[in-house]
């Protein structure tokens, strides 16, 4: 199995701009960068898309208040256990296909969870949105990658990126808020990414740096599994931490984490190299990533339906009160590339937290002031904090690992965000309903948590920082 260390890091650097000029790169990098970014925004709003549909879903599907957190949880799910997957895929097996390939299943899995007529039908449409939303997102960053061999190149095309990230958050609720219903919003998602994947069939050009060898099917069994027995213990655990159905599911949870780790060390081609775990810099993009889905992703997903609930707020409203937060995230993103130079990305990413962590202290009161107007501090901090996030983690995530294996690197940083998430939105919506003191007490303590992990996010990229 590959090792990686600082030497063979920059390196391996110089050798992919290399091999990315060659015959197979991209020849079309300007539409390479907009069918990527198009991609990445259409499953961020098929993420994001429940957000503000959660009630209206709920009461369709006859989802009792414990299980709400499957309608939220089951693209994050299929996001985290097939990131890594899909990265090395992409890889391995070529980027184009994977990130075609992807599109396509996220049009036809989001019109289908459409049809849906029950919580479990629903959720497993999610996972498979999520899968294949992985496929999108771990791959993008490998095609971009190749089409910007560049220093400059990369930082402005990453940039762009995950600005859509920012877009795609900004835009779903605004599009499942204004159709006449949450079937019509997800026949109208799903359309636009058969739609994008149509687009890219004739600009796109095929890219790879294949390592030889089998896929790693049992590294991906094991991971799945663990990711699947945490994600359903968190979900449960609301109701009793020490249940013996939690229990045993955090115990499966370390057997199958344990068993990945031993499948990784002896695999000709695996989905990561564990030595990269040694490596500060890779380090702090799995960390930027798990306390971005922690702290940001597990407030702001849960946040609209307790407003729709607490203040009679109606979905369209709730939309164009986030739209706050999450237009200025995508403001923020795209303008953070003229910070190069001046303001190193993972200063960028504790800056992001910081402002995330006061954004939340400043919205504690909001829900049980029963007025709205509360509510626009916090997000205008928490909206400039998540949009130097978005800007900073794609730049991140490839400067952690060599360019050739930018896809993986991408896969491993968003498996662990969107682990954060899964564990984030758990967490909030826990907390929130668990209060004796009533749901605006609730929301209060979720804020101050989320506020304290996101500092905790700010030192553990803080100290990365200083030793890479």
């Amino acid at each position: 199995m590959p090792r990686f260390n600082e030497r063979t890091v920059t390196r391996s650097r110089s050798t992919a701009v290399r091999r990315d000029t060659s015959p197979s790169a991209p020849s079309h990098p300007r539409a390479t960068l907009a069918l990527t970014s198009a991609a990445t925004a259409v499953a961020l709003m098929t993420y994001t898309a429940p957000v503000i549909t959660l009630r209206d879903t709920a009461t369709d599907l006859h989802t009792p208040l414990s299980a709400q957190a499957w309608l939220l949880n089951g693209t994050p799910l299929g996001l985290a256990a097939l990131l890594l997957v899909a990265g090395s895929l992409a890889d391995d097996y070529g980027r184009r296909r994977v990130f075609l390939g992807g599109t396509l299943a996220l049009g036809l899995t989001t019109a289908l969870g459409g049809l849906t007529n029950s919580t479990l039908l629903f959720t497993l449409a999610r996972i498979a949105q999520g899968a294949a939303s992985a496929a999108i997102l771990a791959s993008s960053l490998g095609l971009l990658v190749t089409a910007f061999p560049s220093p400059r190149g990369r930082l402005h095309a990453t940039g762009v990126w995950g600005a859509f990230v920012s877009g795609g958050i900004a835009a779903g609720p605004l599009v499942a808020g204004a159709m006449p219903s949450w079937r019509v919003a997800y026949g109208a998602l799903g359309a636009a990414a058969l739609l994008v994947a149509a687009l890219g069939m004739r600009p796109l050009t095929e890219s790879k740096a294949p390592r030889g060898g089998r896929p790693d099917i049992l590294g991906a069994l094991t991971f799945g599994s663990a990711l699947v027995a945490l994600v359903a213990a968190l979900t449960l655990g609301r109701d009793g931490w020490l249940r013996t159905p939690v229990v045993l599911l955090l115990a499966a949870t370390v057997a199958a984490m344990a068993l990945f780790t031993l499948v990784e060390r002896r695999t000709r081609t695996p989905m990561i190299d564990l030595s990269l775990l040694r490596h500060p810099r890779f380090l702090a993009s799995a960390a930027g990533g798990l306390f971005t889905g922690l702290t940001v992703i597990g407030l702001f997903s849960y946040l609209p339906a307790l407003l729709q609930q607490t203040l009679h707020m109606s979905a369209m409203n709730t939309a164009w009160l986030f739209l706050l937060w999450s237009g200025l995230s995508f403001v923020v993103a795209l303008q953070a590339k003229r910070l190069a130079g001046r303001v190193g990305s993972r200063r960028q990413l504790a800056m992001g937290f910081l402002l995330h962590a006061v954004g939340a202290v400043a919205m504690l009161g909001a829900i049980g002031s029963g007025s709205w107007v509360r509510m626009l501090p916090g997000l205008i901090l928490g909206g400039v904090g998540s949009g130097l996030l978005n800007a900073a983690l794609p730049l991140v995530a490839v400067e952690s690992v060599p360019l050739d294996r930018a896809a993986m690197g991408s896969g491993a940083q968003q498996t662990f965000r969107y682990i954060g998430s899964c564990a984030g939105v758990a967490l909030t919506i826990a907390l929130v309903t668990s209060s004796g003191a009533g749901l605006a007490h609730g929301a209060d303590v979720a804020m101050v948590v989320s506020a304290v992990l996101a500092v905790l996010g700010a030192v553990s990229v803080g100290v990365l920082r200083e030793r890479a």
